[in-house]
This record gives C-alpha cells, structure tokens and sequence, in this order.
C-alpha cells in the first residue's frame, strides 16, 4: 500500500511525498492511481511543476480559469477588497460586492432573470436549483415530487444533483438514496419526435416539478453537443405545463459557448439559472442560482416556513463576490470578446485538418469548446485512457480525456502558439494510436 511506502523515520522532501501521507483526492482511485503532479506556480495558461515541467492548460482547470491563471485584474480587485472586507454572514447582512455583482449579472443573464441566490460550488448550485423547483409547488399546493433530467446527465455530486446526473460511474453507491428522477434522450434531428412523445407520457404519469438540463452541450458525458432548435420544444412542453426549467450552465456559463451564456441562443428562457465554475474567474469558489421574479414570489410569504431554507457560510463571500465582479467586465471587453471568436475559428481549422484521419470521428465545435471521439473502444477510466493523458502530459499539455473524447476548452487568454502546441500534441497523438 501507498502508506506503507512512506514512513516516518525519513525526511519527507518533495510535494508528491508529502500530499501521499494525509490527501484524498477527487475521483482518484488511489491504490491504482497513486501518483500526482505537483504543480507550484501557474499563470496564463501555463502550469509550472515543482521539478521543471511546464504543461499548457488545455482545459483551464475545469473550465474555471478562463481569463488565464493568476490574472492580474482579477487579483487587483480582490487585493484592495481584503483590506476593507473579508468575510461577513449573509443571512441579515448585505455588502456593496454582493450588490454590485447582482447588479452586474442582471446585464448578462437572460432578461427574465431577476433574483440571485448565492452558494459555494457547481453542485450546490443545481442542488438549490432543484430544491427551487420542488418547493416552489410545494408552496403553491402542487403534488409535484419528480425531476425530469436528460440521459447522461451531469449535475454535481451533492444528492440533489446526483440523483438527477445520469452517469453511474459516479452514483453507483448512492442510487438507493435519490430523490424521484425520470428522463429522456437529448433531443437530435433523428430522434426529437419520439422524444417529444416520451416527454408528453412522462407528463400524464409522473408528478414533475422541474427539467434540469446542460443547455447544447452535455459536457461530462464527452461534451455532446445538440441544437437549440431540438431542446425548444421540449422546454415549451415544460413550460405548458408549469414544470419549472432549469438551466444547469455552471459549465457552459459566461462565455463558452460564443454568447454570454447557452441560453442566450435557445428562444425559451430558463425559470432558473445555475451558474459557477468560471463565475469567479478560478480564484475564488463560488455559485450562483438565479430566477425569475415568478419563483421569487412563491416563497414570499408571511409564512416563515414557505422561505428558502438553505444556507451556507461562506454565502456571498465579499472576495468571491469581487473576483467575480472582475469576471464580468473581462468577460465584457472587446479582447475578450475577440478572442472568443478567434478561438472558435482556430477550433474550426484544426477540425478540418483531422477530420479525415480514419481515428478520429464525430468533431465537433461550440464557442471555445473542441471536442472529437477517438474511433476506438475504451473504458471512461481505463488503462488505455491513463495512456491518453500520459501521452499529452509528455507533450508538455494538460488535457484530462473523457473515455475516448478528447476535448480541448482553453482560457479565453490562451496565445496562438499554445493553442497550436495543443493542436500539435493531438496529431502526435493520431499517429500513435
């Protein structure tokens, strides 16, 4: 065992020796997968190893980092914040960031949008916006006890949001536990009919009070894409019906996608919003569940009780707050926009030049997200999958392959010649496997 290699009556020097004795990390397996890079600096889109090795970050750390690593906007605007303040409890306070930021989500968000609930990640997110939509018919009387969610869905990991992802790698221990979920394929050209008429029975016999859904890209599940034009009708069905719609954007948020966020180019509008990762520019955790004045308004009561009773302690944290409020106006220049749109037609070239090599099929492209299934039959966490990525970390790149997609999300900031030292490490890759 792992522990047994390391013991107390010698001097732990490095960083993997030392994470070894106490740290538990995040989908690790750790008696198979024991070792870890220890990265001790990063800045744009470079991460720096404690022994020399540089790695291009290919996916900004989760989505989160997208104007680039240690940004110093983002840093400067939280600095001054630390001086005047730092934390304070939200239930009964309110501060000038929190305000700022609600002010400045409402010139982003959706225009149906009016309410901002504050959280701690991209699980609770969802989480809340699920509990939105139960007791949202809980208070207006509705017997209403079922979340409608995609198949492959991913939602977060908390049991909200586990019981409405659709991916058993993760919830495998936990099924017995779930709250009431019942789903349907996303929607494509080929199949939007049938599944329109699974939704319609769905509807007669289940009591559903919400449709939670990752709008154009399913991104856990390989990041699969599909059309607006297909979700649509399937969201004017939900709204028939008054089932609460969801939009899970905690991924595709705030500028992945080419617009300010997927919902923007989808007619129907979510009730709800959930939003994270990339909210706080990856310096801070912090989520967002936004709503419409119409869910605000089914817990405002002079019934204690019909309020939305969850809370956490760090809520609106006066840091996160700022970092994300620096978030919002990078993500509003004309630089970044630009480059938004110089990324996509980067991802677009490249696609072109691969896009006839008998190993890679289905490419496909959305905003700054590059996707494309290796033409081979491989496990989600298989060995051949570690190969994968021990093949792009000696190419001096960060990208965390899903089974056999391979995907590339970089920061918005990302230089031309690392893009293209991304692209490069793929075509090595290709003529590998």
């Amino acid at each position: 065992m792992k522990s047994q290699l390391i013991t107390d009556n010698r001097q732990l020097t490095t960083l993997r020796e030392r994470d070894a004795k106490h740290i538990w990390h995040p989908l690790t397996q750790h008696k198979t997968h024991p070792e870890v890079i220890p990265i001790v600096k990063a800045k744009g889109s470079v991460l720096y190893g404690e022994d020399g090795s540089e790695y291009i970050d290919g996916i900004a750390s989760w989505y989160t980092s997208m104007y680039g690593h240690c940004n110093d906007y983002v840093i400067g605007k939280v600095y001054d914040q630390m001086q005047q303040l730092d934390q304070i409890v939200f239930s009964g306070f309110t501060h000038e960031p929190a305000i700022e930021l609600s002010e400045k989500l409402m010139k982003v968000l959706p225009s149906n949008q009016q309410k901002v609930f504050f959280s701690d990640n991209g699980s609770t997110s969802t989480e809340i916006g699920i509990k939105m939509a139960l007791q949202y018919h809980h208070n207006k009387g509705n017997q209403r006890d079922t979340i409608l969610a995609f198949e492959e869905a991913f939602h977060g990991d908390t049991f909200g949001a586990m019981s409405a992802s659709g991916l058993s790698v993760y919830n495998g221990p936990f099924e017995d536990h779930f709250i009431k979920v019942v789903r349907v394929p996303i929607p494509t050209k080929g199949n939007v009919a049938n599944v329109l008429k699974q939704l319609e029975e769905l509807v007669i016999d289940h009591n559903i009070a919400g449709f939670i859904y990752e709008p154009l890209v399913q991104g856990a599940a390989g990041m699969k894409m599909y059309k607006a034009e297909h979700l649509e009708p399937l969201l004017e069905v939900c709204k028939q019906h008054e089932i609460i719609c969801i939009a899970d954007e905690v991924m595709t948020g705030f500028g992945k996608t080419g617009t300010h966020f997927a919902s923007d180019q989808i007619s129907v509008k979510p009730d709800v919003i959930c939003m994270s990762k990339s909210l706080t520019a990856g310096l801070i955790p912090m989520a967002v569940t936004s709503c419409t004045q119409q869910i605000y308004d089914a817990f405002y009561s002079n019934d204690m009780g019909k309020g939305l009773f969850h809370a956490h302690t760090y809520t609106a944290n006066p840091l996160s707050c700022t970092a994300a409020i620096a978030g919002v106006e990078l993500l509003l220049s004309e630089s970044i926009q630009n480059a938004i749109k110089n990324i996509n037609v980067s991802h677009i070239q490249f696609g072109r030049s691969v896009e006839d090599h008998s190993k890679v099929t289905n490419i496909r492209v959305q905003g700054v997200i590059f996707a494309f299934d290796l033409n081979i039959e491989m496990e989600r966490y298989g060995a051949l999958r570690d190969q994968l990525f021990d093949h792009f970390k000696s190419e001096g790149v960060f990208l965390r392959p899903l089974g056999n997609t391979i995907y590339i999300l970089p920061a918005f900031t990302i230089l031309s010649k690392e893009l293209d030292a991304i692209y490069n490490s793929i075509k090595v890759l290709l003529g590998k496997v």
